[in-house]
């Protein structure tokens, strides 16, 4: 294919604004999956994304189109995922691409992902087509939701394409803005084999599967192919496009977007944003490829059995090949035995990942209450970065914890401004501006109250990392009705009165269960934390005490009552010492297991922690 006839882009939208229902309805203009074959959301192929209804892995598909002017041209389109969690999946799909689409609900205007992924691919200076879907519903305002995307990103009014992808009324003209606003890949067809690894995944009969864009030269089958960073050296099995199943061809020239079948069983040796090459000397640079990621949430991943150790260990390793933001390094509990201490990118990234693990590699987990990241300054002039609660160094020893702050931004209507403020500041938040997204009209056909009402608001703030993990979004959902979101970025790191809260079961530490709060949420949360580890925990034959504990100072506690065996039932008469003695030797038996017995935690009271609510 001419490199001047082949297109690549990506779509980026808020979570719920159609941009897979839109690839399925361009897929079927072009012919790239015959209706019989056609279903609802058709990128979205793993079972946990139907489920959800949501989009967790970017998927990449080649559309054939025949333009206005009877041109061939070859259209490699990326679908990402909306979710604030899953926005290193957007930024390596906008690596790959040359421009993108921006999808937003004409019901529901700009949301905080469309600002946050608007400036991604401002950030790698591509051209932008703005898309104002759902123009079929009744509550659709396509003309509002224009001028609003006009004043805030700058778009001129000739630049939107209105389209349903629900009846597919207006994907002709995406096409042929495609073709005409998105400038064809760059690149040298005569240089050095260089190809961009933008994905990845793990087959049993195939090795390592490479997803890549050619950015220069031609990828074929004759001789080894060699990763630059790591310098592993394959066989390149087999070639392909994503049609949207893989079809396999000889090559892949400049430009274009595929796969290639490694033959690697070393996961470790292919990375996403490696650059492939030739496998013989070469002169070519390797590509910029990606910065990693940070992990934002910190979780320990333990197998329920403890045999499975190693299945969990191969299992988290393909797991990263396929999602780089994962990170995990080894670990062990004096409660839960051997594991991982796993990094994510939030807490859907959390549960997604550990659901995948369960599915896929059929491991049965415990996962323990989540955590950020702290540097604690010591007073020795040391500093550590601590991720996980248990191995916080001795109070003694600590100077000040510095814990990660992020740039919060919501969108909501106005009239839910004073629920939303109230919410971040209870979370220790500080508001750093306001913005009306749309100017209010009062020339309207409802009154200038209502329609003030209805504005929508940009809310920012700074506030502290971890008072985001628990139930801030759903918070948020419910004091706004459903209509204010968010997204967030780490900005900084600031000191905090910050304690250990440790849980005592048995008057034995549970390492599993200990947490980061801030001091004047600790007592309070300690409180909530016991007395539901009171109905978690079952009754054993001797009483046990639940207590909480900031350092050596319990600060709640709660006992789960002993169960009684009626010794008394074989006495039905008989001198009273004789019941006495049946009593005080079962006082002894009782206070001798306490002291040498054990109790196990439940993986619900692991995740107890998650359901705390505040006041």
């Amino acid at each position: 294919m001419d490199l001047s006839h082949i297109r690549n882009f990506c779509i980026i939208a808020h979570i719920d604004h159609g941009k897979s229902t839109l690839a399925d309805r361009l897929m079927q203009a072009t012919g790239a999956v015959s209706d019989r074959e056609l279903t609802a959301q058709h990128l979205d192929s793993m079972d946990l994304e139907r489920e959800r209804g949501i989009t967790i892995k970017a998927q990449a598909v080649r559309l054939g189109y025949t333009g206005a002017d009877k041109s061939e041209y070859q259209l490699n389109l990326i679908d990402t995922p909306g979710h604030v969690d899953f926005t290193y999946e957007v930024s390596r799909s906008l690596a790959a691409s040359d421009g993108a689409l921006l999808v937003v609900d004409a019901t529901q205007g700009i949301q905080a992902q469309t600002l946050a992924n608007v400036y991604l691919a401002m950030e790698y200076d591509l051209p932008i087509i703005p898309v104002v879907n759902k123009i079929d519903l009744p509550a659709a305002e396509p003309e509002r939701v224009a001028s609003e995307m006009a004043s805030v990103f700058g778009f001129s009014d000739d630049e939107f394409v209105f389209v349903s992808a629900k009846t597919g009324e207006g994907v002709v003209e995406i096409l042929e803005a495609i073709v005409d606003r998105v400038s064809p890949p760059k690149g040298d067809p005569d240089a050095p084999l260089r190809a961009l690894i933008f994905d990845s995944k793990y087959d049993s009969y195939k090795g390592v599967i490479a997803y890549v864009r050619a950015v220069d030269g031609r990828l074929d089958r004759t001789g080894p192919i060699r990763l630059m960073a790591t310098g592993a050296t394959a066989e390149a099995l087999e070639i392909g496009y994503f049609g949207p199943a893989m079809t396999s061809e000889e090559s892949l020239e400049t430009g274009e977007v595929g796969y290639v079948a490694t033959g690697l069983k070393d996961v470790a040796a292919c990375r996403v944003g490696d650059t492939v090459t030739i496998g013989g000397p070469s002169n070519a640079d390797p590509l910029p490829g990606y910065e990693p990621m940070k992990p934002m949430v910190y979780t320990g991943l333990y197998p329920a059995d403890g045999e499975s150790f190693p299945e969990l260990r191969d299992a988290l390793d393909k797991l990263r090949l396929n999602d780089p933001a994962l990170s995990f390094e080894p670990e062990s509990s004096a409660a839960l035995g051997f594991g991982f201490r796993c990094g994510f990118l939030g807490l859907l990234h959390m549960d997604v990942t550990q659901e995948r693990l369960e599915r896929e590699y059929d491991l049965t987990l415990i996962a323990t209450a989540p955590s950020v990241g702290y540097k604690v300054m010591l007073t020795n002039g040391g500093e550590v970065e601590v991720d996980n609660p248990s191995a916080m160094p001795p109070v003694q020893e600590i100077d000040k914890i510095h814990e990660p702050w992020v740039d919060l931004s919501i969108v909501a209507p106005s009239r839910h401004i004073g629920a939303v403020m109230e919410l971040v500041t209870s979370r220790r938040g500080e508001y750093t501006r306001m913005e009306y997204l749309q100017s209010v009209d009062s020339n309207r056909e409802d009154s200038s109250s209502s329609a003030a009402a209805d504005a929508r608001v940009l809310l920012e703030y700074k506030m502290p990392m971890a008072e985001l993990l628990v139930d801030f979004h759903s918070q948020l959902k419910s004091r706004s009705q459903g209509y204010a979101s968010m997204d967030y970025s780490i900005c900084e790191s600031r000191p905090g009165d910050m304690v250990k809260l440790d849980v005592l079961v048995n008057y034995t530490p549970v390492d599993a269960l200990s947490m980061m709060l801030h001091r004047d949420n600790a007592q309070g949360q300690g409180r909530e934390l016991v007395s539901k580890l009171k109905k978690l925990i079952p009754r054993q034959m001797f009483e046990v005490p639940i207590q909480s504990a900031i350092g050596s100072r319990v600060v709640a506690r709660e006992t789960v009552k002993a169960m009684r065996k009626n010794v008394l039932a074989k006495c039905y008469g008989g001198d009273v010492t004789r019941k006495r003695k049946l009593l005080e030797k079962q006082a002894k038996g009782k206070k001798r297991m306490k002291k040498i017995g054990s109790v196990d935690v439940p993986q619900e009271a692991f995740m107890a922690v998650l359901s705390l609510e505040r006041d």
